[in-house]
């Protein structure tokens, strides 16, 4: 096992800044690299711990109601409507309840339209949300993986250093080749 780092010195030695100078997500990062801890859940798990019935409802509802499959419905709907309130089935025995210019199917749309839309934006909102958590997710990834692969680098420099010294490294022409 290593020794814990101190992520003060580490922001000093790999960012160059001091560790109050930077951002929360970059302390936590430099904080986990000291650790040497994994970066924490993933970003659909962080989003859906937070997730509430009535957010659960707005996604269900957008991905319905964005559909091909309810348009289609919709369609075949309305036509049924209008194709029921139209005087061409009167010899049937379907009298008209909402004849032309269909008020009732109007107030019906309006109604679906005023409840449909503000739902939609919720669900709009919650991706947005979702999509914020994974790229502050990614960037977190993405530094940690930089601030790795910087470790490893001077540790491999100092290595190299140490070999040269005691005379079991590689001559300067045989690394340049």
């Amino acid at each position: 096992m290593t020794r814990e780092a101190d992520p003060h010195k580490l922001a000093r030695e790999l960012l160059g800044r001091d560790y109050d100078d930077l951002e929360a997500d970059e302390q936590r990062v430099l904080k986990r690299v000291a650790a040497e801890t994994f970066t924490g859940r993933d970003a659909d798990e962080l989003a859906h711990a937070h997730e509430t019935v009535g957010d659960r409802l707005a996604d269900r509802v957008a991905a319905i109601g964005g559909s091909w499959g309810f348009i289609s419905a919709f369609a075949v709907v309305l036509f049924v409507w209008m194709l029921i309130n139209s005087r061409t089935l009167e010899r049937l025995g379907f009298h008209p309840f909402d004849q032309y210019p269909y008020i009732f199917l109007n107030l019906m749309l309006s109604m679906l339209a005023a409840v449909q839309a503000p739902i939609i934006l919720m669900s709009q909102n919650r991706q947005a949300a979702k999509d914020r958590i994974t790229a502050r997710h990614d960037y977190e990834v993405n530094l940690r993986t930089q601030l790795e692969i910087l470790r490893l680098s001077r540790k491999v420099d100092k290595l190299v250093h140490k070999l040269d010294h005691a005379g079991l490294g590689a001559t300067h022409s045989e690394r340049e080749s």
